[in-house]
């Protein structure tokens, strides 16, 4: 079927990578790759300026930067709200840097007087609003600054440099204003920030993404779009090339978590209703995005493998006596997460050229119970399944599983549309 390439040596999994550029440091996220993974199969598939790569599971755009970067075409699709506004930003360097560098130093002055003159209570945000976040994630002064210095960037909304602004606030809300922390999941710590320089930390954030763009104006034209889908399925008006993503990986963490913060500061979620709606377009990765209407598990009703391995953890969950609401559903996750991908790579395939290279970074999980999941394999056969030809299986690095103390492989795994 396939075979396996080691292509980095063992590390653990807090290893950094290095970044060849601050332009991927606009903001803070949890990145299934670095961008010289990117760089390195875009140069073996030979992208070039006449192909087309998607990422349709783009995250804050890593894929998106490295093609924009090298002069190569390119369109994401993103159902997070918060990261679909990162990936856009980060591939907009049609703004000029000075001007944006103005911009904000007058809404420096304004906010630093708005923040002084202010008397009485501190602002605030909804009960709604407050029920979405973890306790504690951000102090009350540093809240009040930020919403006042929010109030004066949102009287910019029509200034196209409006959204390069909001991202800058977007990440010192989360690195510097906050009480987050990101390990493994995220968390309070157990230090808070009682008092921060808001305004400063943002101005000083713009200037720096000013700079990025000086850096790459040359590159400006390369077309790139990102657009908020459902990856799952997919509708694209032309026919991709190249496909280079990385998908969420079958775990409990909960990506929606690791930006809730600053998606409801921004106003993308202000009640549940409102995180219910975008969770429903994501890929069922974790039993907190799972709804009583899923079905994606029919696509895959015939897989043995699938199958059988759903139900391994079920019968370990009933041995163990756990009775859980989450518990109960770590075999739906499975089969849920297997069925959104056959269902992702069948919508996909209609857009694919003939001989379009895809890659996928996944990587196996022993979240449930401890049982392997072998993420990149099981991929690797329900693509068979459907038609793809599968070319390779490269490990990229191995990381330290948080529940099973054991090594676990991240691959990429490497299809043809045949």
């Amino acid at each position: 079927m396939s075979y396996v390439i080691r292509l980095e040596p063992k590390m653990e999994s807090n290893k950094l990578f290095h970044l060849d550029t601050n332009i991927h440091n606009w903001y803070r996220f949890v990145l299934s790759f670095p961008p010289h993974l990117v760089k390195n199969y875009l140069n073996k598939f030979n992208a070039s300026k006449d192909t087309l790569v998607l990422d349709p599971f783009c995250g804050t755009g890593t894929t998106l930067v490295e093609c924009k970067k090298n002069g190569i075409p390119s369109i994401g699709f993103e159902a997070n709200p918060m990261a679909l506004l990162s990936s856009q930003v980060k591939i907009n360097w049609m703004i000029e840097p000075d001007e944006i560098i103005e911009i904000a130093k007058n809404i420096e002055k304004k906010a630093s007087s708005k923040i002084q003159k202010h008397k009485g209570n501190y602002l605030k945000l909804t009960h709604e609003q407050e029920k979405l976040l973890i306790k504690n994630s951000i102090s009350p002064l540093p809240l009040h600054k930020a919403l006042m210095l929010l109030e004066v960037i949102n009287e910019y909304k029509e200034n196209k440099n409006y959204n390069h602004l909001r991202l800058a606030f977007a990440k010192q809300l989360v690195n510097s204003y906050s009480n987050l922390h990101f390990g493994p999941e995220v968390g309070v710590a157990r230090k808070k920030k009682d008092d921060v320089d808001v305004v400063d930390l943002w101005l000083r954030e713009v200037v720096s993404i000013a700079k990025d763009i000086a850096l790459f104006k040359e590159k400006e034209n390369t077309y790139g779009e990102v657009f908020f889908a459902d990856s799952r399925n997919v509708n694209l008006n032309g026919k991709v090339d190249i496909v280079f993503t990385s998908p969420p990986y079958p775990n409990e963490k909960d990506y929606t978590r690791t930006t809730r913060l600053e998606s409801v500061i921004l106003g993308y979620i202000n009640n549940k209703e409102d995180l219910r709606k975008y969770k429903k377009n994501l890929l069922r990765s974790n039993t907190r995005n799972i709804y009583v209407s899923d079905n994606d598990e029919k696509y895959v009703k015939n897989n043995k493998r699938i199958m059988n391995l759903a139900k391994k953890i079920e019968n370990k969950r009933i041995e163990l006596g756990k009775t859980s609401g989450f518990e109960r559903y770590y075999y739906r996750v499975v089969e849920l997460y297997f069925g959104g991908i056959y269902r992702h790579l069948i919508s996909l395939k209609e857009y694919l050229n003939h001989n379009a290279y895809l890659a996928y970074v996944v990587g196996d999980q022993a979240s449930y119970f401890q049982i392997l999941i072998n993420t990149g394999s099981i991929l690797a056969e329900i693509a068979e399944d459907i038609g793809y030809k599968v070319d390779t299986i490269d490990v990229f690095r191995t990381r330290l599983s948080t529940t099973s103390g054991k090594y676990l492989n991240e691959e990429v795994v490497v299809l043809r549309n045949s």
